[in-house]
């Protein structure tokens, strides 16, 4: 580690003088969780808690004797005369700092360990979008191995564990069993706390953890998580509230009182006048509720396609416009068959079809304007919290008179048909103008019912793997992390 120090290329010299004054470098752990599980020991036990405390401090205190080896040969760190490590008596050491409990991210799962010091996320997950579609459900291999040993393996079992996620409370698993295969919101906050603080009393630089609370958790909670984070001497703490993306959309400003007030201030429903056929009302005096048809598609069309960067990755928008007016819109973000693929052609197809209804594109590029997740791209102007907020900028930008249309040219290469349009597109022989590449036909994947709430959608692989973890999201499926 400390020649990597050396060997990197740095982007700015002020980064590289001070790595190099301080020679950093962060020796850490990870498959703690598995580990704790081969010795039969709870993640939330005292003897966890000690068994932690003991390993880092042996790490901790092998790591200062190797740093003071080096010093030896190659020299203190350059900053080390004048600081809190320059001690009487102390022999000087190589690097400012020997440890840290990074994110692993990919490489835990490379390895086949868990995370870092995090516990188990989840007993099993459901892989889907791979091996033409079909679920593969990944059961932790310990957990299996003990269930095959101890004699309660079932191929029911395994399903009903890969639906849940954990064994608490589940029937036919053994009491000692469900003690130590917890997952991390099987464990109180407080454990989580006090297994991050006993890592920190012998690592140098801060401790990636994440706290997993219940969605039920309030704002107390959280308080309490920080507050004895603070007292127990933890340089950070990262606390993630299970189901906090979904309630916020659902529930923000809004308890019963709001949700009646809100179905009072309905329309009320259509009624049938007289007997027989039920005959629509007209609604709002604006014509007939139901019977508004789009119009059909033109042969020929003009049209842009445009690629916007979002949270899940980057989104190719193409317009189609008849006589300068938005008529159709396609969106493809990830591959075929993901969710994150499914819903926005969804999502585009509804576009689409409101648009050759005649509702005001300005009215789409607003309700759609601003939805965010729990992640954004982009700074000021430029920034991108969604899916849905990209396209509405998109809309946005070509209102404005920000994109220009051209007509669709197809080129024939060969047997291939390639489609352009734009400026650089070629016009002359075998260029004539065509519909755009693409269009909605059948879907390309279908809904995923069942999936655990802890999970969010990845935005390499497109699958619902993306887990809160070690303060950190990395996911379960392809090792795709953002830190």
């Amino acid at each position: 580690l400390d020649n990597v120090i050396d060997a990197n290329r740095y982007p700015m010299a002020a980064i590289e003088e001070m790595t190099k004054g301080n020679r950093k470098i962060g020796l850490g752990v990870m498959g703690w969780a598995d580990m704790l599980i081969r010795l039969g020991i709870p993640y939330d036990s005292e003897e966890a808690l000690a068994l932690a405390e003991e390993v880092m401090g042996f790490i901790d205190s092998r790591s200062k004797e190797a740093s003071a080896a080096l010093a030896a040969e190659r020299g203190p760190f350059p900053n080390f005369r004048g600081s809190a490590l320059d001690v009487p008596g102390r022999p000087p050491l190589r690097n400012a700092t020997t440890t840290t409990i990074a994110p692993t991210g990919s490489i835990s799962i490379i390895a086949g360990v868990s995370g870092g010091i995090e516990p188990l996320f989840s007993i099993a997950f459901t892989r889907r979008g791979i091996l033409g579609g079909e679920e593969l459900v990944e059961i932790n291999p310990q957990f299996e191995l003990v269930a095959r040993q101890k004699g309660f393996h079932s191929p029911s079992l395994m399903a009903e564990v890969a639906r849940v996620g954990s064994v608490q409370g589940m029937d036919g698993v053994p009491e000692e069993v469900k003690r130590v295969f917890v997952t991390a919101l099987d464990i109180a906050p407080e454990w989580h706390v006090r297994m991050q603080a006993a890592f920190q009393k012998h690592t140098d630089n801060a401790v990636s953890k994440t706290v997993n609370l219940p969605f039920e958790a309030t704002p107390e909670d959280i308080r309490a998580v920080y507050e004895m984070a603070y007292e127990l001497g933890c340089k950070g703490v990262t606390v993630y509230r299970d189901g906090s993306r979904a309630s916020q959309v659902l529930n923000v400003g809004r308890g019963e009182r709001g949700a009646e007030e809100e179905a009072s201030a309905r329309p009320a429903p259509p009624t049938a006048e007289g007997g027989g056929d039920v005959r629509v009302r007209s609604v709002l005096d604006r014509g007939p509720w139901g019977s508004i048809k789009p119009v059909p598609r033109p042969q020929k069309l003009d049209g842009v396609t445009v690629r916007k960067l979002t949270p899940l990755g980057n989104l190719y928008i193409i317009l189609n416009t008849a006589g300068g007016a938005p008529f159709e819109l396609f969106a493809l973000i990830g591959k075929a068959g993901s969710d994150v693929a499914a819903f926005t052609e969804g999502l585009a197809r509804l576009i689409s079809l409101a648009l050759r209804c005649g509702v005001d594109p300005r009215e789409i590029a607003s309700e759609l304007s601003g939805i965010g997740g729990n992640r954004s791209v982009g700074f000021g102007p430029n920034r991108v919290k969604s899916v849905p907020d990209a396209i509405a900028q998109f809309l946005d930008e070509y209102l404005a008179g920000e994109v220009d249309v051209s007509p669709w040219t197809v080129r024939q290469a060969g047997q291939l048909s390639m489609f352009e349009n734009g400026p650089d597109a070629r016009e002359g022989e075998g260029a004539v103008t065509a519909p755009p590449p693409g269009a909605h036909g059948e879907g390309a994947g279908g809904g995923q019912p069942g999936r655990a709430p802890s999970l969010d959608l990845c935005p390499a692989c497109g699958l619902y793997c993306l887990a809160h973890e070690e303060g950190c999201l990395k996911c379960r499926c392809c090792g795709h992390s953002e830190c």
